[in-house]
């Protein structure tokens, strides 16, 4: 089953670190990036650019409504995610825990579509 791990934090956490604190950031987004691909859960992971770079899009009566910034109100912002491919959600919940953003922000597990084959 392929789930996403959807990454979720403050901006300004990481943007403050100090030089000690993104060092071992880097050691750890490193080593987890190792070990799931090591797994052979990993399939694609990628970051997103900052929220100010975000534009949503909202269709209402027909007409195309964009919006600058996230497509949420909240906190924290989506900064990237992880395709894994699980043999179910506890694995898929195991991996998350170990994505270093768990400390400091959230992670979402959610299940892919399976469409059926014709």
């Amino acid at each position: 089953m392929k789930y996403i791990l959807l990454m979720y934090a403050v901006e300004s956490i990481a943007q403050n670190f100090t030089p000690e604190e993104y060092q071992a950031a880097a050691q750890a987004w490193g080593d987890f990036g190792k070990e799931a691909q090591a797994a052979g859960v990993l399939l694609s992971s990628n970051g997103l650019s900052s929220v100010t770079d975000a534009t949503t899009v909202r269709v209402r009566d027909g007409k195309t409504l964009t919006t600058d910034g996230p497509f949420a109100e909240t906190h924290e912002q989506l900064g990237g995610c992880y395709l894994f491919d699980c043999k179910d959600l506890d694995e898929a919940v195991r991996w998350a825990a170990k994505i270093p953003t768990a400390k400091y922000g959230s992670i979402e597990v959610r299940p892919l579509w399976v469409y059926p084959q014709k």
